[in-house]
């Protein structure tokens, strides 16, 4: 190799170290969120999180051995039901909050429960059901008590305007609420968000296709990666994590129950 070439690469390899792609993996010392790769680096992706990934959120979790397996089967009926049965009777969630439901709207998405180690796939499915337990009281409101009386228009807003006489206050299994959330919701999703905003109160699925979609954008991320809990506190209701509300203790409280369900650690950083 030439003196030039030689220069040229330790320039683009500094380059790469600096950006954090490359980094040697000491043992398998890599950060929480980066896979060991089978040659003792640090990354993501495929070449390092796939075949011989040695630690981290390797595509085949290496600290159980096992496959990845269906969020249907963590989701279980008992599981779901033992939600739900705690709501009174006379809530409006009954018949209408469904593990059916739920699973088809999972079918659009396919990443929901499917990245990162078995572990984080059963924190990340901990952690989304202990925010509809907190939402909806255990799975009993379809909609914000309240909520009709309150302002959820963002009037600076001008890609999704508010249009007048429809409320955009929260709805479904998140409490989906404000029009900049509703007006890409129904977009991506296929329903007209801005000018029908009940229907999640009214259609199952797109009621969890919606809270699903929410989780998606604001905290998947949080749990792969590695955050934890308490960043996904601050995604759905950052203000509560200011006041250090009772409602975050119940979060916390749901969601290290709902662990102790699926039999794994909460991890850290479970407060806001």
């Amino acid at each position: 190799m030439s003196k030039s070439s030689l220069t040229t690469y330790t320039i683009i390899l500094a380059l790469l170290l600096a950006a954090g792609k490359w980094v040697s993996g000491q043992n398998c010392g890599c950060a929480a969120n980066l896979c060991c790769s089978q040659y003792g680096y640090c990354g993501t992706g495929d070449t390092y999180c796939g075949q011989g990934c040695r630690s981290g959120p390797c595509n085949n979790s290496p600290s159980s051995g096992k496959k990845k397996i269906p969020v249907s089967s963590i989701v279980t009926n008992s599981f779901f039901n033992g939600i739900i049965g705690r709501a009174g009777s006379g809530c409006q969630g009954k018949g209408f909050y469904t593990r059916s439901a739920f699973l088809r709207a999972l079918g659009s998405y396919p990443r929901f429960g499917a990245e990162g180690s078995i572990d984080d796939v059963k924190r990340e499915i901990a952690a989304f059901f202990a925010h509809v337990t907190l939402e909806t009281g255990f799975m009993c409101y379809r909609e914000e008590i309240g909520g009709a009386s309150g302002d959820y228009c963002d009037e600076s807003n001008r890609e999704w305007p508010c249009v007048q006489g429809k409320g955009y206050y929260g709805r479904g299994p998140l409490q989906l609420s404000w029009n900049y959330n509703y007006g890409p919701a129904g977009h991506d999703i296929g329903f007209d968000g801005l000018n029908n905003p009940g229907i999640l109160a009214k259609d199952p699925v797109i009621s969890f296709k919606a809270a699903l979609w929410f989780w998606m954008r604001n905290c998947h991320s949080a749990i792969v990666s590695g955050q934890g809990f308490g960043a996904t506190i601050r995604a759905i209701n950052g203000r509560e994590c200011e006041a250090n509300s009772e409602t975050v203790a119940a979060r916390v409280s749901y969601y290290k129950n709902y662990c102790n369900k699926f039999h794994v650690n909460p991890g850290n950083n479970l407060w806001c």
